[in-house]
């Protein structure tokens, strides 16, 4: 059934404002569920809409498209593990850029055989290209680093910020050939330094500014999509593109502003990779070397405090702790202690990592505090349990100039009263910096799987304790 042009307008009147009411849920817990839902009612339309339009004269390929995506994406959402989000994001990320140049250069080789290569339409179709590809090429880098695949600790070397400039100065300068003179060589030259820039623009960011590198690559890839609006004449990807766009690019100023850093320092530096020549408080506090506790250690002061406070980290994603840390939580509340659970902005490998978790695992959204929040009050806490988080908790940030992260605002575990780290070994934290925190007088470090940790940590509270 065909629609008419003002039937699909309204359609996408509609699944515009629901992305919209989609985005503004998504900036609470309380209603993200609600938000996905809207998003998801919208993206339906959208499609709906599109396919029932008069520009689709055949509907083959795109049902061939829809089924394979689809049994590939429900089999992706069936075994990825949370643990894996951000490289699937990442992934997803390398799609839209992608997508966003194959339809550009097949929108040319169309139009260079039927005409219509309009200064505008070439315009749109540079733009595409280049930023398509460059959200591909840095998303591929990205997914590396947080599976693994690739090292997460920054490459960097020397004269790579003129080699970034003058690949995006002769790529920008090929894209305008190739608006004026619809140059084919200039095409094929401009999309490979697109890869290529997309590439170095990725490796000298450390594992520390890799949340704020995925929400940039989101924003990249939404002015992929509105390009590709433009290219293809619709509005809707228009729309959206813009808002992904917006939204990426304003959570990535927000979590720079909450790591006190520069975003051009982020987007065009790398990170953890220069050593301070100043004497590091690092070698004065690891002569003192750490103190390992026990979990009857850690309950014997918990099941009798006032006040705990639990800082997730990515160590408890890869254990898949949340879930005994919810049943550790119910235990000590009905001991009458008050928990609460800190969440710093980049905690984890992608912005709201840890939100994603804990409200898997069902923990009261009211239990859970942002950083600027929950800091006042760790000096009131009498325990402090970090699970598996390191450099958002390293007082380096605030005491050591020599470090690569001095500046960036912490959870301030160490003002409580006890602190109890639960981690695997001494190894530093995905920036590659140590932390201070294992040193304190008032820190003692628990070795262990976290998810097996905290299930020692119930059932010792189950137990009696002391």
């Amino acid at each position: 059934m065909e629609i008419t042009a003002n039937t699909q307008a309204l359609a996408y009147l509609l699944a515009a404002v629901l992305f919209i009411l989609g985005l503004k849920g998504l900036t609470h817990p309380a209603s993200a569920r609600r938000g996905n839902l809207f998003g998801m009612l919208g993206m339906l339309i959208a499609i709906g809409a599109t396919l029932a339009g008069k520009e689709v004269d055949s509907y083959g390929f795109i049902v061939a498209g829809v089924a394979i995506g689809g049994v590939i994406g429900a089999v992706l959402a069936a075994r990825v593990q949370m643990t894996a989000m951000p490289q699937l994001v990442a992934a997803l990320h390398s799609f839209v850029g992608l997508a966003a140049v194959l339809v550009a250069l097949g929108t040319y080789l169309n139009r260079v055989e039927s005409g219509g290569l309009t200064p505008v339409l070439m315009g749109e179709l540079s733009a595409g290209i280049v930023i398509g590809a460059i959200t591909f090429s840095g998303s591929v880098i990205a997914f590396g680093k947080l599976q693994g695949i690739l090292s997460g600790a920054p490459v960097v070397f020397s004269g790579q910020h003129l080699l970034n400039a003058l690949l995006g100065l002769v790529t920008v300068g090929l894209a305008v050939w190739f608006g004026v003179n619809q140059s084919l060589w200039a095409l094929v030259v401009m999309t490979a330094l697109a890869f290529v820039l997309g590439f170095t623009l990725i490796i000298p960011i450390g594992g520390a500014d890799m949340p704020v590198i995925i929400s940039m690559l989101n924003s990249y890839s939404g002015w992929a999509a509105a390009a590709t609006g433009f290219t293809l004449g619709n509005n809707l990807l228009i729309i959206v593109g813009a808002l992904v766009g917006f939204s990426g690019a304003i959570l990535s100023y927000i979590m720079c502003r909450a790591m006190n850093r520069s975003i051009l320092h982020v987007v065009f530096g790398g990170f953890g990779g220069e050593e301070g020549e100043a004497p590091s408080a690092m070698a004065a506090a690891a002569q003192k070397g750490v103190k390992a506790a026990s979990v009857e250690d850690a309950i014997y002061w918990m099941e009798d405090a006032d006040k705990v406070i639990i800082v997730p980290g990515y160590g408890m994603a890869v254990a898949q702790a949340q879930h005994a840390l919810k049943e550790l939580m119910e235990l000590l509340e009905e001991k009458g202690v008050e928990v609460k659970f800190a969440i710093h902005p980049v905690a984890g490998r992608m912005p709201g990592h840890m939100n994603v978790l804990l409200a898997e695992a069902d923990i009261p959204y009211d239990h859970v505090f942002e950083m600027d929040e929950i800091n006042p009050e760790f000096a009131t806490a009498d325990v402090a349990l970090v699970v598996g988080a390191n450099d958002v908790t390293n007082p380096a940030a605030k005491s050591d100039p020599s470090s690569p992260i001095y500046g960036m605002p912490i959870l301030e575990v160490g003002k409580a009263r006890h602190v109890y780290v639960i981690k695997r070994s001494m190894r530093p934290g995905y920036s590659g910096v140590e932390n201070l925190l294992y040193y304190q007088d008032n820190c003692s470090l628990i070795f262990g799987d976290a998810k097996e940790v905290c299930e020692g940590l119930v059932t010792a509270l189950k137990g009696g304790g002391h």
